[in-house]
This record gives C-alpha cells, structure tokens and sequence, in this order.
C-alpha cells in the first residue's frame, strides 16, 4: 500500500520524506541519458495522478523532482558528451529536482556538485538518485539567486516557465558569467527564455511524457551565454 503524501508532510525532513518518494516513485533508466537512472513517477503511480489542487490540499509541493524534464535531460547529455567542460570543476546545479543535471556533471568527472533546490522533497529525491548511480553529492534546499561562492560551472534545465522568475535569474546568471563561471542552460522552447546575447550550442529532440508536455518529444536547446563562446 502506497503511503499518503499527508504522512510525509508531518514532518517534511529525513525519513518520511525518504519513504514517500521510494514508495511513489520506480528506479528508472533515461532513454535520452541511458548513462543515468533516477526515482521517477510514472502513470502506475498514484503521484502522477494528482493534480496540483489536490497536492496543495495535503501540502505537497507540486513533484518537480519525480519527472525529468527535457531541459534537465538536454544539459545532461551535453555535459555528458562533452567532459572537459566540467571536469575537475566545481559545479552549481540550480533549480536541481531530481539532480539529474548534477549527476551528469559528477558522472562526467567534476570535482564537486552542489545541487540546490527549495522544495525540501527535492533534497532527500538528490541522495537517492545519487546513491542509485554510485555518485556523491550535496544537496541543499537554499535558495540561492544572487549569491556567488565562486563555482567553475553553474548548470540549469527548465528554469524559464515564469516570467517574474526568469526576469530574476537571467541578471544572475549574467554576474557569474561576467565574471568567468561558464552557465549553461537548456530550455525546450518555454516561453520566458531571454534569447539575446545567448548562443546556442546544441538541439536535442528530446523525448518526454504526453502528460506534462502534450507531446512525445520536444525540441531542446542548450545555450550559453555569447561571450563564453568568443572566448
């Protein structure tokens, strides 16, 4: 019997949180990143079917951390493909989820991966997905923007859904480029992308859930900042 997510929220640290997601969730491999596996939901799982009213109910936080989202995956396999970029790197995965992005970077040889999301379900979804692929690290639940504790690389899937957020991380994302971080960010077409001085540096057709997407696949750009290119 699959625990209720109210039994989780009690009190939303350690082990419940552990329980809930092992018990609404299956050990997956990627098509797209078949390097990786992650604890995801999917449409055997009561977490899938319930809508956000009904998470907000009994004060669940909407799952992002149980699906992998396309531009999640579009930056892991780029940074998967391309190792030197983060290799003995430190690295900031932000808006992590389910640390997909983080893991690639780990995988790939970096020396170290901060992985940073606010919802606290994220957090113990990170150390599962890290312990399943035989890689350490962090996960915290700060919220990070604006702040700068000098990573290599700082890495983003799927952060431009909202335009009051977009506007608030692309002059971040901006300061640490200026200031030598190389910030990759991979977005399958949402509607907030700032696109000026971007580059774009790769195209996944990426595959996804019908469910979320209203799509089987979807279109996936990695960017990065124009100046990162020129150098």
């Amino acid at each position: 019997m699959k625990r209720d997510a109210r039994d989780a929220t009690l009190q939303p640290e350690g082990a419940r949180i552990t329980s809930f997601i092992l018990e609404n969730t299956s050990l997956q491999y990627l098509d797209f990143v078949p390097e990786l596996q992650l604890y995801l939901a999917d449409e055997a799982h009561d977490l899938w079917h319930r809508t956000e009213e009904e998470l907000a109910t009994i004060g669940l936080p909407p799952p992002f951390w149980a699906f992998a989202w396309a531009g999640g995956q579009g930056v892991a396999r780029y940074i998967l493909d391309h190792p030197e970029l983060v290799r003995g790197k430190t690295v900031l995965d932000f808006a992590s989820g389910s640390g997909l992005v983080g893991l690639a970077a780990m995988k790939a040889g970096a020396q170290s991966v901060i992985c940073a999301d606010i919802d606290v379900f994220a957090t113990p979804a990170m150390a599962l997905n890290a312990a399943a692929n035989g890689v350490e690290l962090s996960g915290i639940s700060d919220n990070l923007i604006g702040q700068d504790h000098g990573w290599d690389v700082v890495l983003a899937g799927d952060v431009f859904y909202d335009k009051p957020f977009a506007d608030v991380l692309m002059p971040w994302f901006l300061q640490l480029a200026n200031r030598g971080a190389l910030v990759l960010m991979g977005d399958p077409g949402r509607a907030y992308l700032p696109k000026d001085d971007l580059a774009e540096l790769a195209l996944y057709q990426v595959p996804v859930t019908r469910a979320l997407e209203d799509a089987d696949v979807k279109d996936t750009r990695v960017w990065c900042f124009a100046d990162a290119v020129q150098e």
